[in-house]
């Protein structure tokens, strides 16, 4: 059973791979389109990310509310806060927003479609250990043509205009939604 009727799809690699570049241009991408599209980004360095302020949110919840809402023109800043969240709970509070997709930064090992951004030749231990890889993008055209042969999907070299092989698949999956 689906959590929300969206498209999914990951981009993960390891850090400084541009997996924040190539999320923020393929939401520019979209967005311009008029699709509703909805980011989870994976915390990865450990711990609590920081917040910006002590505003009377935060403050709210660190007294025990499970999440503190504020709006105000038209913007709206949850904050909550448990032990821990699962990605399929992330997804839940998300879908409340009925987007069209929602992309995910990073939660390498979760089992949703996903493009893998390899650094160079370290990072090619992900292309056996991650499922359901859709596409991976490599930084090197030594590298990328190296691995064309090797796997099932396509395997292309970061240039100018990378966000086109995921435009189109995240488009298509939302044509058979």
């Amino acid at each position: 059973m689906a959590l929300v009727k969206s498209v999914i799809f990951q981009i993960v690699g390891y850090q400084d791979s541009g997996k924040t570049t190539m999320m923020i241009e393929v939401v520019k991408r979209l967005a311009s389109e008029a699709y509703r599209v909805v980011t989870i980004k994976h915390h990865g360095h450990g711990g609590k990310p920081d917040l910006a302020e002590k505003k009377d949110s935060v403050r709210h919840v660190e007294a025990g509310a499970l999440a503190s809402l504020i709006e105000g023109e038209g913007r709206i800043v949850i904050q909550a806060e448990k032990t821990e969240w699962s990605l399929q709970e992330e997804i839940q509070w998300l879908s409340a927003l009925n987007p069209d997709l929602v992309l995910i930064e990073g939660h390498k090992h979760a089992n949703f479609p996903k493009a893998v951004l390899l650094r160079n030749e370290r990072d090619v231990h992900l292309l056996e250990e991650l499922q359901n890889i859709q596409v991976v993008y490599c930084r090197s055209t030594d590298l990328a043509d190296s691995l064309k042969n090797s796997y099932p999907f396509p395997v292309i070299t970061v240039v100018n205009d990378v966000h086109t092989w995921i435009l189109e698949y995240v488009k298509t999956e939302l044509e058979n939604k």
